[in-house]
C-alpha cells in the first residue's frame, strides 16, 4: 500500500537518527534557544490564539480556511514550545574553557589545513546550534570526534563517503563564554 505517510523502513541499529546524541550546549546556545522559547510563548501563542478564536467567531469551522491554518499553525508552535521545555531541561551548558585550551574540546575554534593547503576554520558545538554557514559542526561529527582531545600540529584522517581526508590542526582558539 503506497501512501504520503508511508516511509521505507529504516533498521534502527544503522539508522543514523537513532544514534544518541550530546547534551552539550554553550552558553550562547542555550540563550538563543531559551529567547526563542519566550518569544513563542509570550507573543507567538498568545497572538495565534486571538486568531484562531476570531475566526471560529465567524461560524462554520469546516470550511474556514482562516480557522484552519491558524489552529494547524498554533499546534506546530504549540509543539514547538513543548519540544523546546523539555530539550532546555535535558541540556548541559558549557560556560567554561577547559582546563587545557592547548587542545580540541567542545566550543574550541579549530583551524584546519587539508592536502591542498586550503584552511577551514570550524567551531564545535552541540547538537541544537549546528549552522553549516557559520562552519558551526556538532560534537557529535564525525570530523569533531577526530578533533577532540588533539593539538596543534597533529594530523587527523576523517572516513567519508568519498574517502579518506587528512587535515593538520594549523590554530586553536576559544571565546571567552559571555564575551
Amino acid at each position: 500500500m503506497k501512501g504520503r505517510n508511508m516511509t521505507r523502513w529504516r533498521d534502527p541499529a544503522k539508522d543514523p537518527r537513532q544514534e544518541p546524541r550530546s547534551n552539550l550546549i554553550t552558553a550562547e546556545g542555550a540563550a538563543r534557544l531559551r529567547g526563542i522559547l519566550d518569544h513563542l510563548s509570550r507573543i507567538k501563542r498568545p497572538e495565534l490564539s486571538a486568531k484562531v478564536g476570531e475566526a471560529a467567531a465567524l461560524g462554520d469551522r469546516s470550511e474556514n480556511a482562516d480557522y484552519t491554518y491558524n489552529k494547524k499553525e498554533l499546534n506546530r508552535v504549540i509543539a514547538r514550545i513543548r519540544y523546546l521545555t523539555k530539550r532546555l531541561d535535558e541540556l548541559q551548558v558549557v560556560d567554561r574553557l577547559p582546563a587545557d585550551t592547548d587542545k580540541v574540546y567542545f566550543g574550541a575554534f579549530v583551524t584546519l589545513e587539508d592536502e591542498e593547503g586550503e584552511e577551514m576554520q570550524i567551531r564545535i558545538v552541540g547538537h541544537d546550534e549546528t549552522d553549516t554557514t557559520k562552519r558551526w559542526i556538532s560534537v557529535d561529527a564525525p570530523l569533531a570526534k577526530a578533533l577532540l582531545g588533539k593539538a596543534l600540529d597533529d594530523e587527523i584522517t576523517v572516513r567519508a563517503p568519498a574517502g579518506d581526508s587528512v587535515y593538520i590542526i594549523t590554530d586553536i582558539a576559544y571565546r571567552t563564554p559571555g564575551s
